[in-house]
């Protein structure tokens, strides 16, 4: 029994690296997640609700300028859809359990396709009731990525402050940052580019 378990440890091993390469997606899904109003007491979080932002995460691999300059910049990132997905494949997603306040108007809880919109080097993100396609071959009701967008399921645009980072960022990042309980930041990096938006736990 363990000569055969030795020789199948072995065979494994010896089965070339492309094989394991080829079962990994050139994108991969991310998830960024953080709670928000719950408190600590006597060392234990309670009453704390999710925030999460599931996304394909693509990668860099040897680019440059990704958005590029002037009037066409960010434009082709949208791959002939009308707006970026932010993302890859799947459409992003943001689920919220608690409502939110966002750039001064109410987000109600639940889940929402997330799209970026690029006017000169001015980001909007979009908040959407289009509903995610699990492939692009599906026939259930959505989108993939973010064709065939329409304006008329937006929940609301939202302007993001955009800087330069001093890092090259090789794979699409999401990350809630400042956070409090109360209040804080979520980030999309990638290449030199840093989007943010600011958001609060709804009163």
């Amino acid at each position: 029994m363990r000569t055969l378990i030795v020789l199948m440890v072995l065979a494994v091993m010896c089965l070339p690296s492309s094989l394991f390469a080829q079962e990994r997606p050139s994108s991969p899904r991310g998830e960024v997640s953080t709670q928000v109003g719950g408190s600590y007491t006597d060392g234990s979080y309670s009453n704390g609700s999710w925030i999460v932002v599931d996304y394909g995460r693509p990668i860099l691999r040897g680019r440059t300028n990704l958005f590029g300059e002037g009037e066409s910049y960010g434009k082709g990132l949208y791959a002939g859809a009308p707006v970026w997905r932010a993302g890859a494949n799947v459409s992003t997603r943001l689920s919220t359990e608690r409502d939110l306040m966002v750039n001064g108007k109410r987000l109600p809880a639940g889940e929402y396709s997330l799209f970026v919109e690029f006017s000169g080097r001015s980001w909007t993100l979009i908040v959407s009731n289009h509903k995610a396609k699990s492939s692009g071959r599906s026939a259930e009701e959505g989108l993939w990525g973010s064709y065939e967008y329409t304006a008329d399921k937006d929940v609301m645009r939202i302007p993001m402050k955009v800087s330069t980072n001093s890092l090259a960022v090789d794979q699409l990042t999401y990350s809630f940052v400042n956070m409090t309980q109360q209040d804080g930041t979520l980030a999309i990096m990638w290449d030199k580019e840093l989007a943010t938006v600011d958001f609060a736990v709804a009163k």
